[in-house]
């Protein structure tokens, strides 16, 4: 477990959500917010409730049922985000807020036990997730310029929690190693150590003194929906749990951590791509391009580390928690055998920079 100073970061992943029926939820849509679902099916979700809605009219939506264990300013700056990208950036494709009956965006209602939980409703976006479909040059490209731009759309955006302590923060990528107990192969616990301390002497010590902002956390290939009949394009992004305010940095870091796979010839080739293509919108700073393999890598080395935790914790989800732990170890093992200036080449070089 993490220290007792930091339980704050570590509840609401520890915090189990109070069980929901999707008749419950066709009822909460129906009384809260005047939608008829004719059907309700649960999507995943690591910490919260999620329902599809497709209500009698043809509309389609997401309900979110919060974690009880999550603030209300947390969840209204996930709501807030939302709103401001709507308002800078209207064409470009993220979940729409609905308000309930009420007139309210984040309406209070008592559920299962009576606790009071938060209950929102999004538009439901249309579009296969990346995840599914075959992956492509042009489509890597058309990923990291739709990051760029969703950095932008956020960038004049404040909001009271934006600061909040999020365990997934690249930031915090120093205070897994309490969690490493739970890696019980010798060798693997060794690698992880190995890039965390990276993390620490390379990137760390520099990440006070760059541009910081409100990122959408999560560049997850789940969170991104390409069009079905054209699967280079973005169709939407979703997901915004894990938005917060950090280093600007860390959310291409983030999004490049899911792109170093089996598949290229070299452990950088995708991640080079989407990086070039997002300095061409958003132009990154020589400091920032020297420390994004240490940030890749950390963001890496904080998935096996806490996945491992959370497996250790909920024994029985464990299949479905480190599923896909198998692709982050081969990825960190790629990287383990990439000299690091070589890597900070390969990105100054996709950035027109060398």
């Amino acid at each position: 477990m993490l220290a007792n100073k930091h339980k704050s970061i570590t509840e609401v992943m520890t915090t189990k959500a109070v069980p929901i029926s999707t008749a419950e939820a066709q009822r909460l849509a129906r009384e809260h917010f005047g939608v008829a679902a004719v059907s309700v099916s649960p999507l995943d979700s690591e910490r919260d409730q999620n329902f599809h809605l497709k209500a009698d009219d043809g509309r389609e939506y997401v309900m979110k049922i919060a974690n009880p264990a999550e603030d209300r300013q947390v969840t209204n700056l996930q709501t807030q985000a939302l709103l401001h990208i709507a308002a800078v950036n209207p064409a470009f494709p993220v979940p729409r807020v609905f308000p309930a009956l009420s007139g309210e965006l984040e309406p209070l209602i008592a559920l299962g036990n009576g606790a009071p939980q938060t209950v929102r409703l999004l538009s439901y976006m249309q579009g296969v997730p990346l995840q599914n479909v075959k992956r492509t040059s042009a489509q890597r490209r058309n990923m990291g310029e739709a990051l760029a731009h969703l950095g932008l759309a956020l960038r004049g955006f404040f909001h009271p929690a934006a600061g909040h302590e999020l365990l997934w923060d690249v930031k915090h990528a120093s205070r897994v190693q309490q969690l490493l107990v739970h890696i019980p192969d010798a060798g693997k616990r060794a690698l992880v150590t190995r890039f965390l301390n990276g993390f620490e002497n390379n990137a760390l010590p520099v990440l006070p003194g760059l541009r910081a902002q409100v990122i959408h956390g999560d560049f997850h290939p789940d969170n991104i929906l390409v069009y079905s009949t054209d699967h280079d394009s973005l169709a939407g992004v979703i997901d915004f749990g894990d938005c917060v305010h950090t280093p600007l940095i860390n959310d291409l870091a983030i999004a490049c951590s899911y792109h170093i796979t089996d598949n290229s010839p070299q452990p950088l080739d995708f991640a080079a791509e989407m990086t070039g293509a997002y300095h061409k919108v958003s132009p990154l700073e020589p400091v920032e391009i020297n420390i994004l393999f240490d940030l890749i890598a950390a963001r890496l080395a904080m998935g096996v580390a806490i996945n491992g935790w959370r497996a250790a914790l909920y024994p029985e989800n464990a299949e479905y928690i480190m599923s896909n732990d198998a692709q982050k170890w081969r990825a960190l093992e790629r990287l383990a055998v990439l000299p690091h200036e070589k890597a900070r080449h390969i990105f100054a070089r996709a950035c027109g920079m060398e």
